[in-house]
């Protein structure tokens, strides 16, 4: 990104908007010269074949093309092509009001790294926001953002947004579809970045097309991304959850429940046992990955443990496992007398244990291995 020589631009992304696009950037640049501000409209055009970008260039925006489809595509390369020290971005079906930019410049100027409009304190005209969209997708999906990152957002997907240049270059986004506006606000919140909320209002797009938004896909899509950046909730907490159910169940079973229940519900715990190890590995190999790639930022305590992590600590407790469920499964099947202690199906109560202790122990040196070698480009 070149230095800034404006301090704002409004940025908004296009895909044959000609039925909108020129009433927006003249609502946006007659809100800079209220303002007085030194700034620029940036279209940045995702491919239109109305004539969009010469009704942008007619009202006097700067015009970016950006071959590669997506909603994220054109707006990371609109910023990149900013030239403001501020950044406020809108869709361009003439949705959201840019005559009223005040409260996003203020905030911007009093020092906050991403001012996210806020749809529900602002007002959603009549026919604005589907039924589903207003209160079941963005409720359910700024709830979960707010309990998997701590996000102070609370609405996370709103469309109009600001946000610094520092802020953008740190962020390093990603994603090139509509996983993009929730992208922005995750590693915002991750950064520990200042994220202030602005009533905005939303009000009935001016198209006579569809939108390109599809609910169930694209709320699909964000919440697919969501689980994806959280390795904890996706793989961590479940698997602890799935690991201590099944070895408290596996000692309540062995102390006193009846013989005609407990193989089956041995099993079960079993299986609960080594699926949730197999969560918690792979949540560990998820946040390796993502930090080592620059998808997350660090994280203190995974940090800690994993520096204490060492191969030789796995592969002794993996062959602590392997060696005890051997042990017990040969005592259990040809000691001369395992016959008269463990008759019939009793027998099935060593076993169950001591095959579960084998696969656990397998499991335990194979994921050592996976995580030194995912850790030797950290080291």
């Amino acid at each position: 990104m070149s230095e800034p020589d404006l301090e704002l631009t409004v940025l908004m992304p296009c895909l044959n908007e000609a039925e909108t696009l020129a009433v927006c950037v003249r609502k946006a640049r007659a809100c800079l010269d209220r303002l007085g501000l030194r700034a620029e409209v940036v279209v940045a055009d995702n491919g239109s074949t109305d004539g969009s970008q010469a009704l942008a260039r007619g009202e006097g925006a700067r015009v970016i093309d950006v071959p590669v489809r997506g909603y994220g595509s054109a707006l990371y390369h609109g910023a990149r092509a900013a030239r403001g020290r501020f950044i406020i971005m809108g869709d361009a079906d003439d949705s959201y009001d840019f005559s009223r930019l005040d409260p996003f410049v203020e905030a911007l100027q009093a020092g906050a790294d991403l001012v996210m409009g806020n749809r529900f304190l602002g007002g959603i005209r009549p026919g604005a926001m589907p039924w589903k969209n207003r209160y079941i997708g963005n409720p359910l999906l700024s709830a979960i953002g707010r309990l998997f990152f701590r996000s102070p957002a609370r609405d996370f997907h709103c469309g109009m947004r600001g946000f610094t240049r520092a802020a953008f270059e740190r962020l390093n986004l990603q994603t090139t579809g509509m996983e993009f506006a929730s992208e922005m606000v995750i590693k915002a919140t991750l950064l520990g970045l200042r994220i202030v909320e602005v009533p905005t209002t939303l009000d009935k797009d001016g198209r006579n097309r569809p939108p390109h938004l599809r609910p169930w896909r694209d709320g699909w899509r964000h919440l697919r991304f969501m689980l994806l950046y959280c390795p904890r909730w996706l793989f961590l907490y479940p698997g602890v959850a799935l690991m201590a159910s099944g070895a408290i169940g596996s000692l309540v079973l062995l102390a006193g429940a009846p013989s005609a229940l407990r193989q089956g519900l041995l099993l079960a715990s079993s299986a609960a046992i080594l699926l949730g190890f197999q969560a918690v590995a792979f949540a560990f190999c998820a946040r390796i990955y993502a930090f080592n790639e620059g998808l997350l930022p660090e994280d203190a305590p995974l940090e800690a443990l994993f520096g204490r992590f060492t191969l030789e600590t796995g592969l002794l407790v993996g062959a602590g496992l392997l060696v005890s469920g051997v042990g017990a499964a040969v005592a259990a099947a040809w000691l001369p007398w395992s016959s008269s202690l463990l008759p019939g199906r009793d027998a099935l109560q060593v076993a169950i244990p001591a095959v579960t202790a084998i696969c656990l122990g397998g499991q335990v040196v194979l994921t050592s291995f996976l995580f030194s070698f995912l850790g030797l480009r950290r080291r």
